[in-house]
């Protein structure tokens, strides 16, 4: 069956939702990490949040080609548009978790589940038996059982673009909780003086900051934190940029 595209690119598209899991879970609600927690040398939370967003940007590009492939392969013969897809997808995401484990955690450490545990292997692999395995073995396990079909791949396609555009639109929200204020990563070199005239020209206060002034988070009214773009920004969060990680980040 895996000499099928479309179940290339339902792995492919299970293994960007995978990303997405991990990232909006691990690095915005819960926080337990960064992409890059332990890497010697990148200390700085504007570096880290930035590697962050440059994640989901990775993972929005799997997702688009996978369902560009899977539109493509629509049309071909023996094209499973049932649990064998659901089957294939669930694989994808199982294979994420396995190869961030293996990859990330144990071969380049460079971050772990929990950074703050005592006993981050035990992390690992329990994040790796809920997350990694289970969805591996049940969707072996539906590709080769097979089942009903969806009436169409139209209807396939609808579901799996609504289930990706809503990771990836969740994985973009500002604070939930922190609705009146922005997250704000400024260019490398920008002093002091350059934030507090970027906030001072969008009627802005600021609230916290990092040691360097790099990230802060102020209080910007909504309709305005886009022109902070014009005043040296990078990333804010609050606005419909894929900024999400770093809006999720704890201050201090």
């Amino acid at each position: 069956m895996w000499t099928s595209s479309w179940a290339r690119w339902a792995a492919a598209l299970g293994f960007a939702l995978g990303g997405f899991f991990d990232g909006i879970l691990l690095h915005q609600i819960l926080q337990w990490h960064h992409l890059l927690s332990l890497v010697r040398g990148i200390d700085d939370l504007r570096t880290q949040v930035l590697w962050d967003g440059y994640f989901h940007l990775l993972m929005y590009a799997v997702a688009l080609a996978a369902l560009w492939g899977l539109w493509r392969a629509r049309r071909g013969a023996g094209v499973a548009w049932g649990w064998p897809l659901v089957g294939a997808v669930l694989v994808g995401f199982g294979v994420w978790h396995a190869l961030d484990a293996v990859l990330s955690h144990w071969v380049l450490g460079i971050h772990r589940i929990r950074i703050d545990s005592d006993a981050p292997l035990l992390w690992d692999l329990a994040w790796l038996a809920a997350f990694g395995l289970p969805p591996l073995l049940a969707g072996w396990k539906l590709m080769r059982r097979g089942g009903p079909a969806l009436r169409g791949s139209g209807a396939a396609m609808l579901l799996l673009g609504v289930a990706t555009g809503g990771a990836g639109a969740w994985a973009a929200l500002p604070p939930a909780l922190n609705e009146q204020t922005a997250t704000v990563v400024f260019r490398p070199g920008a002093s002091p003086l350059d934030v507090f005239a970027a906030l001072d020209a969008v009627d802005g206060r600021l609230v916290w900051s990092d040691r360097t002034m790099g990230v802060v988070v102020a209080a910007v009214p909504q309709a305005r934190r886009w022109e902070l773009y014009r005043h040296g920004a990078l990333l804010v969060g609050g606005t419909a940029a894929p900024a999400g990680c770093f809006g999720f980040s704890k201050p201090g």
